[in-house]
């Protein structure tokens, strides 16, 4: 039995202080959904490197990668043990394909990372550890770290990948109505994935309504090609549209699950 595979869209930070906010109600729910795995491999915007990194410290530190927010943010912690074995497991999937990996003992988990898992897995009772992603290699790159990535889910790896579905500063607002544009991309985004287009998603930037708007970086985008990557045809896809927060920030989270 697989694994499932899931990517959030994990928001501004303060998301962890809105206690009757819909998407952490979403990820209490997709929590309460998924079986208790080995282990979690999370793939962050928040991580970049040059070369795919793993961390593999026995007790990361929760990091608190972020400025100016409300002070109750910076005392939430998330006390899960580290997945240092995974290292194994990762430099064998990596090397029957010809991916470069290197291994950081002292990274922690950031807000990418744990502000979700304080919603799916509050307990903190499942080992964590993370993959780094690399902005200048572009979606393509992505999809094939994933691809190499699907042999954990066979060993009890549980993959979550946790970016945003939209990310441009410019677009944020305080008005109750989303943008339009967010919402088209997101549809378009989530109609692909659902049919596996795998070439109009990785071309997103000239081929979907508002594509290069919705993302002016990279980086927040790429841990979704990751997730993707480690789907396979035989998944079921389910796509959660919480809200879309900041008048542009489209919440979505897509699980895809093995039936």
């Amino acid at each position: 039995m697989q694994t499932p595979v899931l990517f959030v869209s994990h928001g501004a930070p303060d998301i962890a202080l809105q206690v009757q906010a819909p998407t952490l109600a979403c990820w209490q729910q997709l929590g309460t959904q998924l079986a208790h795995p080995k282990a979690i491999l999370m793939i962050s915007a928040h991580w970049e490197t040059q070369v795919p990194t793993f961390s593999s410290a026995i007790q990361p530190k929760t990091i608190h990668d972020f400025g100016g927010f409300p002070a109750p943010l910076y005392r939430l912690h998330y006390p899960a043990a580290g997945a240092p074995e995974l290292a194994t497991q990762l430099h064998a999937a990596f090397t029957k394909v010809q991916l470069p990996l290197q291994i950081d003992t002292q990274r922690g988990l950031d807000h990418g990372t744990w502000i979700p898992l304080l919603s799916l897995f509050p307990k903190a009772d499942i080992p964590v550890a993370q993959l780094s992603i690399q902005t200048q290699a572009g979606a393509q790159w992505h999809l094939q770290l994933g691809q190499a990535l699907q042999s954990l889910r066979k060993q009890g790896v549980l993959i979550i990948a946790s970016g945003a579905v939209t990310h441009n500063f410019a677009w944020l607002s305080r008005t109750p109505e989303p943008l339009p544009a967010a919402i088209e991309f997101s549809d378009w985004l989530g109609e692909k994935l659902q049919a596996r287009a795998g070439d109009d998603l990785v071309n997103y930037r000239a081929k979907a309504p508002h594509g290069r708007a919705a993302h002016p970086t990279e980086d927040h985008i790429l841990p979704l090609f990751v997730a993707f990557g480690a789907s396979t045809e035989q998944d079921h896809l389910t796509r959660f549209t919480p809200e879309v927060t900041y008048g542009a920030l489209a919440m979505d989270a897509y699980l895809w699950k093995t039936t």
